[in-house]
């Protein structure tokens, strides 16, 4: 994997302090009209800064392991948009009554950040140990 710059670690670390923060407040029904908003903005960055990060090996599973996080980055960013939408009901007049809004729309950024966050730690944890495993392996000639 191609090493992030300090800048680009900083963002990512920023982007996920700003994701936590977002959530946690969200979450917890403090200030949700900014909250919302903190949340996009870190996830947008996290989300960059991971998508940014390259790999330039041969490895098929890793390969496949960077496509399956910009999924969840994907998600990440999706859950932060649901977000945006449960404080200020954006969607709510796409919806012919407001039972089904609530049922389609209302309050499933808690699913796709719990989809996202669960694929994040796994690619993690597989990406290292594939990357650890090529390390160790012996170059033939």
């Amino acid at each position: 994997m191609k090493q992030m710059s300090r800048v680009q670690s900083m963002l990512f670390l920023v982007g996920g302090i700003l994701m936590v923060i977002g959530a946690g407040c969200f979450a917890f029904m403090y200030a949700r009209e900014v909250a919302c908003w903190i949340y996009l903005v870190g996830a947008l960055l996290f989300a960059w800064m991971q998508v940014s990060e390259t790999y330039e090996g041969n490895n098929p599973t890793i390969k496949r392991l960077k496509r399956i996080m910009t999924l969840a980055d994907i998600l990440f960013v999706f859950s932060g948009l649901l977000m945006i939408d449960t404080a200020f009901q954006f969607l709510r007049d796409t919806f012919t009554d407001y039972t089904t809004y609530i049922e389609v729309v209302y309050n499933k950024w808690v699913l796709l950040l719990l989809v996202a966050a669960i694929l994040e730690m796994y690619t993690m944890h597989r990406i290292s140990s594939c990357l650890k495993k090529e390390d160790n392996t012996p170059a033939t000639e």
